[in-house]
């Protein structure tokens, strides 16, 4: 009997606290960035985007390099489907002329901000470069996680971030909301106290 109660009892309790995080989404405010033109973006400038894709670049990681056309390539395909494209470049050591050095090089043409402070990849607790977010029009998040699942591309078998992206321009909900992101650590600014 007390056995029985015990169960019930976490059994009710684990389904209380769990019941919020299947209902809400995690959600992000907008933020405001400049790209490396000068230019300040907020995300709601994108707010009337079937999704808004966020990937944390770099310009000196090799993975996040090896990634470089793969990521304009999704850019170019999705762009006029009303799917946007911000890439943040949050590493502390890489500045906003390096970023303008090297989307000009890579010919990457999506918008690529700069987060000076680490602000935003804090926010999202971004950890990787390359490492994507998919909000909807609301920012809530829809996908977590790589773009596919090789940094070789010729190895690639599950192309995560398009199969998502489909699934959104079809009306269907996310079939593998998250996955795990994989490249070089973002280089975070450290306060000294």
């Amino acid at each position: 009997m007390y056995r029985s109660i015990l169960s019930t009892s976490l059994l009710i309790v684990l389904v209380i606290f769990s019941y919020p995080f299947r209902l809400n989404p995690e959600k992000y405010d907008s933020f405001t960035l400049k790209d490396y033109k000068g230019k300040e973006h907020s995300l709601s400038d994108y707010k009337n985007s079937k999704a808004i894709v966020i990937i944390f670049v770099a310009t000196e990681c090799p993975v996040s390099n090896a990634y470089n056309e793969r990521m304009e390539k999704i850019y170019q395909d999705y762009k006029d489907k009303g799917i946007s494209v911000l890439g943040i470049n949050s590493n502390k050591a890489e500045s906003v002329s390096d970023i303008r050095a090297h989307a000009i090089k890579n010919n990457l043409t999506f918008t690529i901000l700069k987060d000076e402070k680490n602000i935003i990849a804090d926010k999202f607790n971004a950890s990787f470069t390359p490492e994507v977010y998919v909000l909807n029009s609301n920012f809530d998040l829809l996908y977590h996680g790589r773009i596919d699942d090789s940094q070789r591309e010729k190895d690639v078998k599950i192309r995560d971030l398009r199969q998502t992206l489909d699934e959104i321009l079809s009306g269907k909900s996310v079939s593998n909301p998250k996955t795990k992101a994989f490249g070089c650590t973002i280089k975070r600014v450290w306060w000294e106290c």
